[in-house]
Formats: structure tokens, C-alpha cells, sequence
């Protein structure tokens, strides 16, 4: 397998067809504009922010009463893959990371790396078609403001926040068992063997959900109070306390039966989350 190509602004609309300038700072398209756009692509990496409303894409159907129309994120880092087999409608604003960075880093959601589809309402969809036609319309204004089309982009962000939120709660039924699942795929793990060789990951569980680590990480503690890690950081005490108590094992063993690399790591950590030393547990 080849390298994977990363692409600027500019270099990425030429990639996927699309008559763009060459400002690699912020730049606004509509799809209906580009009738040969690039329905297939391997994957490609992004060294900017993606973000699209899309009507008509091949997705899941919609499900209760949600529109046919999709809010897609990436950002930088991100790598892009699709095969799609006719066109789509929609609006896309590609901003420089340096633009939106701090904007971005309040909204977990930016985090998703796997091209995520944000499910609209019919609402949801009229509000932020309504902000990326603004956006729009100010790009292609001869001298348009860059400071305008980053305040759009914000606004967009921030209602998107709202409209995860929303998703949640919506596919309750979905996520609720994405929960019950994350609860016994994690006894399981620390029930199949009584020393693991490394911690396990946000990561690992979310792979068996099919979902990204972050996206998962905001099921999760949507519907639960509590991050993924503080769930598998519980298990790791509770598993830590039972060997305290019940077995003869060193602390070192238990620290290296836990996943720990360096016993003084298991030490620090369990003292930080029970407030005491492992041996000072083992000798109440």
C-alpha cells in the first residue's frame, strides 16, 4: 500500500473537481456548481477542517423523523475514503486549521475521525442550510470578509453541539445498548485472565461498537455521567483491591498482572484514586 497523499485546500478541491482559488485559508463551495465531482477516492489525509452539509448522500436511511440531509466534520489528520455512485447536493467550507483551531477545541464532536454523519431534523436542517447559504453568499462577495465566514463557521459549530445532543437522546434505544455492551465487554476483559498485559483502551472498546473513540467517548458519558476511561479506571481498582485483599501477590505483581508497566505507576495511580497507597489498603 502506497503512502497516503495529505492535501491542502486549494490542492484538495482540484483533487475532488472543483473550480477553487488558491487561498488556503478559508474557501466555500456548493456542490450543485461542480457537476463532475469525484465520486470515488482512496484514502486521502487532510491538513485542514471539512465541514459539509450534504442532501441526497448514500448514507444509512434516516431514521424517526430525521430529513434526508447530513452534517459531516473532519479535520486535520483526518483520512478520507468514498465510493459513491451519483451526486449530491449541499455546501462545504474548508478552513485552515489555524482559523478554527481555537474555536474547535471546545466541540469534542471535532475530534470524530471517521468522516461521522450528523442526522438532521427537518429543522435542524433549515438552520444550518440557512447559515451555510450566508456563508456562501458572503464568499462570493468580490472583497468577502474572512473574519465573517469564521464567525459562520462558529456559529455552525456551536449549533452542531446542540444537534448531537439531540442524536443522542434520539437513538437512545441504539446507544443504550452501545452502554450495556461497553459494561460487559468491559467485565469481560478483566475476567478472561487474571494478568492483562497492558491497560486497555478507549480505543479497543470503541472499535467493537464500530464507533470512533471520541464519538464513543461522548455516548458513553452522555449516558452514563462518566468518561469511558473513568469506567475502565473503576474496573482497575476494584480488580486492584480484590488481589490486595484476597490473594498473596506482591504489589509489584499485582501492578504487572493489572497492565502496568512500572509498579510505582500502579502506586501513583492508586493512590490518586483511592486516596491512600496500595499497602496502606492491604494493611487496614
Amino acid at each position: 500500500m502506497g503512502k497516503i497523499k495529505t492535501y491542502d485546500i486549494p490542492g484538495f478541491l482540484k483533487y475532488i473537481n472543483v473550480n477553487g482559488t488558491d487561498n488556503d485559508a478559508i474557501q466555500v463551495i456548493r456542490y450543485d456548481d461542480h457537476p463532475n465531482l469525484l465520486l470515488k477516492s482512496p484514502p486521502v489525509h487532510l491538513n485542514f477542517y471539512l465541514i459539509a452539509i450534504k442532501n441526497n448522500i448514500e448514507v444509512q436511511p434516516p431514521i424517526d423523523e430525521m430529513s434526508s440531509t447530513y452534517l459531516f466534520l473532519d479535520k486535520p489528520g483526518n483520512s478520507m475514503e468514498w465510493d459513491l455512485s451519483c451526486m449530491f447536493s449541499g455546501y462545504g467550507i474548508f478552513v485552515n486549521e489555524a482559523l478554527l483551531k481555537k474555536s474547535a477545541k471546545d466541540y469534542s464532536f471535532m475530534g470524530y475521525n471517521r468522516h461521522e454523519a450528523l442526522f438532521l431534523t427537518l429543522r435542524e436542517s433549515e438552520i444550518l442550510y440557512d447559515l451555510f447559504i450566508k456563508a456562501f453568499e458572503e464568499y462570493k462577495q468580490k472583497s468577502f470578509s474572512q473574519a465573517v465566514l469564521v464567525s459562520y463557521t462558529a456559529l455552525i459549530l456551536s449549533y452542531t453541539q446542540t444537534f448531537y445532543e439531540r442524536q443522542f437522546q434520539s437513538r437512545g434505544k441504539t446507544y443504550n445498548k452501545v452502554v450495556a455492551d461497553f459494561y460487559e465487554q468491559l467485565d469481560a476483559y478483566f475476567q478472561a485472565s487474571d494478568s492483562m498485559a497492558e491497560l486497555p483502551s478507549v480505543s479497543y472498546f470503541a472499535e467493537k461498537a464500530n464507533l470512533t473513540a471520541n464519538y464513543f467517548g461522548d455516548v458513553i458519558k452522555h449516558f452514563t455521567g462518566h468518561s469511558p476511561m473513568d469506567h475502565i479506571h473503576q474496573h482497575v481498582i476494584q480488580s486492584a483491591k480484590t488481589k490486595l485483599r484476597q490473594t498473596k501477590l506482591t504489589i509489584n505483581e499485582i501492578a504487572y498482572s493489572l497492565g502496568f508497566e512500572y509498579p510505582t505507576y500502579f502506586t501513583r495511580f492508586f493512590r490518586e484514586k483511592t486516596g491512600i497507597s496500595p499497602k496502606a489498603f492491604r494493611n487496614q
